[in-house]
């Protein structure tokens, strides 16, 4: 349906990806008038292109940079467990079937000094928490007997799992549809002021033309394009890219029932329902570049085949029966980090009613930091549960930002 030239709603979402769209889903049921625009298709962002973990325990990124930096990764716990309890429910919360399988998940070490970090790991989740338990080589090879048996050992926590990030994205556009949200694609946010009065004037472009979105709200929720589009308003928001890559292999017989992760390596992997096994980790890929030399962020990052080779190499030593497997594909995705690692997740101090949802671990945190921020919204009012991760903690960053 094409949109009139001027529009009105209560919040502009800008980002059809996993948390604009389960927000829009949140805040339509609470009568808000929603306006979603997304410049490509639903999901075509980092939502749609990772590979559906939902890790819960401390991430290896955390870790690799000292016990300190660990200690700073553990105040994710608390979200992590409320993350838990939201995808257990989240099937029967929009009535159909995601492929949500949560049978448990194993962080593997090969030496004893990756088992010495996971016992430091798993003591911190536990005063927080969360029932990580150690699991020794060998009570490892019982419960995983397709990895490998010279594996030292592992921590595993029972909810951890995987779900189909292909489906989500819709069943929350779907539902948001349905409470009268109008979702555009193939419209993208050209321009951005704020009016005296402190509402936001909008300028969508799409394929039938422009229009002018007069808002009291809205939230960047476009993961990497976030600073660029805070940037319109003259505000900085400290979010970097983080080009990634995953691979698939053809399928095989169930063998592989949990998430598998590495403390010492980058490396997650899991097995599908159709029999594939996914392969990933953090492996950076490579951006593409601008004729001037500039990174390119609206094109697809470009494999990097000595980070895939290193990939599989870890992924097979793990579990040697990846060996025989043949490679499907391999293909990228842009994520984004903050300065601290933490998301970025709510009110921008220095422009009232501008919200912005980004940052690591979204697919795993999406669905519930979606139902704080719609709280938020709604309530005026920062949820307890979200304060270390609202933009405050950089707003000396926006210190000479001038708004009406």
């Amino acid at each position: 349906m094409r949109m009139p030239t001027t529009t009105h709603c209560d919040i502009l979402i800008v980002g059809g990806g996993l948390v604009g769209c389960a927000t829009a889903w949140h805040l339509s049921r609470l009568g808000f008038k929603v306006l979603l625009a997304e410049r490509g298709h639903l999901n075509s962002g980092a939502s749609g292109q990772n590979a559906g973990s939902l890790h819960f325990q401390i991430e290896r990124r955390f870790l690799e940079q000292g016990e300190k930096a660990a200690a700073d990764g553990a105040r994710i716990v608390s979200l992590n467990r409320l993350a838990i309890e939201e995808w257990k429910g989240i099937e029967e919360m929009l009535g159909r079937p995601l492929d949500v399988a949560m049978h448990g998940g194993l962080m593997v070490a090969e030496t004893e000094a990756e088992m010495d970090l996971l016992a430091f790991k798993v003591a911190r989740e536990n005063e927080l928490g969360l029932p990580t338990r150690v699991l020794n080589g060998t009570q490892l090879h019982h419960k995983a007997p397709a990895l490998s048996p010279n594996l030292a050992g592992a921590a595993w926590l029972e909810d951890e799992g995987h779900a189909n990030p292909r489906i989500l994205v819709d069943a929350f556009a779907d539902g948001a549809r349905g409470q009268g949200a109008v979702v555009q694609t193939g419209t993208a946010l050209a321009g951005l002021s704020m009016q005296r009065d402190r509402t936001y004037r909008a300028t969508l472009q799409g394929l039938d033309g422009e229009v002018t979105a007069n808002t009291p709200r809205v939230l960047l929720a476009a993961g990497h394009w976030v600073p660029r589009l805070a940037g319109l308003l003259g505000l900085n928001v400290p979010l970097y890219p983080a080009p990634l890559m995953m691979s698939v292999t053809d399928r095989t017989e169930p063998v592989l029932p949990y998430l598998i992760q590495h403390v010492g390596r980058r490396l997650s992997m899991k097995q599908t329902e159709d029999g594939n096994l996914l392969i990933g980790g953090g492996w950076p890929s490579r951006l593409a570049k601008r004729a001037d030399g500039t990174p390119d962020l609206d094109r697809p990052a470009i494999v990097e085949l000595a980070n895939l080779r290193a990939n599989l190499e870890v992924a097979a030593r793990v579990m040697p029966g990846l060996a025989e497997r043949s490679l499907l594909r391999t293909w990228t995705g842009t994520t984004c980090i903050s300065a601290d690692q933490l998301p970025i997740v709510g009110e921008v101090a220095a422009a009232p009613g501008l919200f912005v949802a980004a940052g690591g671990s979204l697919f795993t945190l999406g669905p519930v930091l979606a139902r704080l921020l719609a709280r938020t919204i709604a309530e005026g009012a920062t949820p307890e549960e979200l304060t270390m991760f609202t933009p405050r903690r950089f707003a000396h960053l926006d210190a000479f930002a001038v708004l009406p």
